[in-house]
């Protein structure tokens, strides 16, 4: 067999024709099941979808009336975070950083997600783990990276191992540092968060230049830039500057809403960050960290209402890392639930972790959808997601290019 690597994609085998039979088919662009299909696949895509069986196929997997499904998009990751946040050690070793974030991806892969939005690691380790994948040395997520992320000296990404930049150029010059290192995009902090007591996530800490400069680095390398964002001042500033996609919007109101709509901007809501109080707990918060997303939820998801009322397109992300255990459900799961009690279908919030960041990725005539010429990354439920999306708790499969790499029927 050859192998085909891509940094960016990673490997496949150029393997012989394959079916998947007996599936059920969740079409998530239009919402309905493809009952009773068979799915063809080579060389790592999708070739065909048939009602039925195939005549005379050979390697066929048999899905005993399972949902196939695009494997999800995560597109809020940190592979590398250290809980709580403030252990972080920036002189921590590059190895153990790398180590704990490839840990991370194949928990996420384990959990039906096939593709990784990182927005920010230690030591650039979504980059390194990136290569590892591209050499074929491991089964990890796509992943798409930022590297590290640039905030002010006193912002909030200060102390978490970000880079520190200051002025337009200095902003410009530590964006194009990342880009040029490897980066898809560049990550920044235009507000305040929820991390340290007393913090506010309505302080602006940008200037317009300094959002100027990594919007025009950006723009340079062909590409776009990540806010983590709490405030609707600080949104609109760096919407009129050119940034493309918001974090968390804690705090949006209805006609900052209505000019992200217009604007074509996205919005990662990461709901599950203020609603996972046992998960902080068992992973060692401080109470100010736990009192401070308590006390931001009801804002938070009457934020997220607004913002689909407008029509801004969502994308599903967690903040926490994906793959883990919230209540019996992936990161992942319980964040397609929250964004359903928002205002979505559950339609939508499949599409919210699939078809719209494949579109944002610059990845939508290939990932995000199962259909002939997209590469087959592909999650196998036992359960209905259009029916319940707690049907994540149980994987069956999970195929990257056409290969089985993780679930429970795995035969590894």
């Amino acid at each position: 067999m050859r192998s085909w690597v891509d940094e960016t994609h990673g490997p496949f085998e150029m393997s012989s024709v394959r079916w998947l039979t007996n599936a059920n088919v969740v079409d998530v662009a239009t919402g309905e099941l493809l009952e009773d299909h068979s799915v063809e696949i080579a060389d790592g895509a999708v070739v065909a979808l048939r009602p039925g069986l195939p005549p005379h196929a050979s390697d066929v997997t048999d899905v005993g009336g399972r949902y196939v499904l695009p494997g999800l998009i995560s597109c809020h990751t940190h592979l590398s975070i250290v809980f709580p946040m403030s252990d972080t050690d920036p002189a921590e070793h590059p190895a153990a950083t790398v180590l704990r974030a490839v840990a991370r991806a194949q928990s996420a892969l384990a959990a039906g997600i096939t593709t990784v939005r990182c927005v920010h690691e230690q030591h650039r380790a979504d980059l390194w783990i990136r290569h590892a994948r591209a050499r074929g040395w491991l089964d990890l997520p796509r992943i798409y990276g930022a590297g590290r992320a640039i905030t002010t000296p006193d912002g909030h990404g200060a102390g978490a191992a970000c880079v520190e930049a200051v002025g337009e150029e200095g902003f410009y010059e530590a964006a194009c540092e990342e880009l040029r290192a490897g980066a898809d995009h560049v990550k920044i902090f235009i507000n305040g968060g929820l991390a340290r007591e007393g913090e506010d996530p309505g302080r602006s800490e940008m200037s317009g230049g300094e959002l100027a400069g990594t919007v025009r680095a950006a723009n340079e390398h062909g590409t776009y830039v990540v806010a983590h964002s709490g405030a609707s001042l600080a949104i609109r500033q760096a919407l009129e500057q050119g940034v493309r996609c918001f974090e968390h919007a804690y705090e949006l109101d209805a006609p900052t809403a209505e000019l992200l709509a217009a604007s074509g901007a996205y919005v990662t809501p990461t709901l599950v960050v203020t609603r996972c109080e046992p998960w902080m707990r068992d992973n060692g918060f401080e109470e100010a960290t736990i009192a401070n997303a308590k006390k931001a939820a009801d804002g938070h998801l009457a934020s997220i209402k607004r913002a689909i009322a407008a029509g801004v397109p969502l994308l599903a992300g967690t903040d926490l890392p994906p793959g883990d255990d919230v209540g019996g459900l992936s990161a992942t799961a319980v964040e397609l639930a929250s964004l359903e009690q928002a205002g979505l279908s559950r339609a939508e919030a499949l599409r919210a972790a699939t078809v719209t960041p494949a579109s944002l990725m610059g990845a939508g005539e290939y990932l995000g959808q199962v259909r002939p010429g997209f590469r087959a990354d592909l999650a196998v439920l036992e359960e209905n997601p259009l029916d319940d999306l707690g049907a994540f708790a149980s994987v069956h499969l999970v195929l990257q290019d056409g290969r089985v790499v993780a679930g429970k029927g795995a035969d590894r």
